[in-house]
């Protein structure tokens, strides 16, 4: 599977990284590349992390299986997830919680997975069975059983945790 990550969103949103971010820049995208990295590491999974802007020094790659991507400008790194989820479609899982990259991946056929569902799925805290889907439910169809989206979310989520 390859997971596609909006960098700068997924550090954002938890505390240890945005203390990094904090330090600086390059620190935080440090932090989460690290976590990245073991991940990868574990279950054998390829990574793309995409950040705004463009490196002005320093690795532009975390090696191996992580690849750091950096939008050019005027393109950000919505822009580049969008694009990149459209060419891989349901091969891809998309990491953000930002609602116009979800709605286009989900739109590709990729998998999206929210960045706290993603950073508990790193961290081993949350559980298997209760998903939180973050869109409404379908109107018709059973109602005990996951949508879709939400099942393919459950796989990827599933796949990072045996890891």
């Amino acid at each position: 599977m390859r997971w596609l990550i909006d960098g700068y969103n997924v550090i954002r949103r938890d505390p240890d990284l945005r203390a990094h971010e904090a330090e600086s820049l390059q620190a935080g995208r440090t932090a989460l590349l690290r976590l990245v990295a073991d991940a990868a590491r574990a279950g054998g999974d390829r990574f793309t992390v995409v950040f705004d802007g463009a490196l002005a020094a320093g690795p532009a790659g975390a090696g191996g299986q992580v690849e750091v991507t950096f939008s050019r400008p005027p393109e950000k790194a919505d822009d580049v997830l969008v694009r990149l989820a459209r060419q891989l479609g349901a091969g891809a899982a998309v990491v953000t919680s930002d609602r116009a990259v979800r709605d286009a991946a989900g739109r590709a056929g990729c998998a999206v997975i929210s960045a706290e569902q993603f950073l508990d799925a790193l961290s081993g805290e949350s559980e298997l069975e209760d998903p939180a889907p973050t869109f409404p439910p379908p109107k018709s169809g059973n109602p005990r059983r996951l949508s879709k989206d939400a099942r393919a979310a459950q796989r990827a989520l599933r796949r990072l945790r045996r890891a």
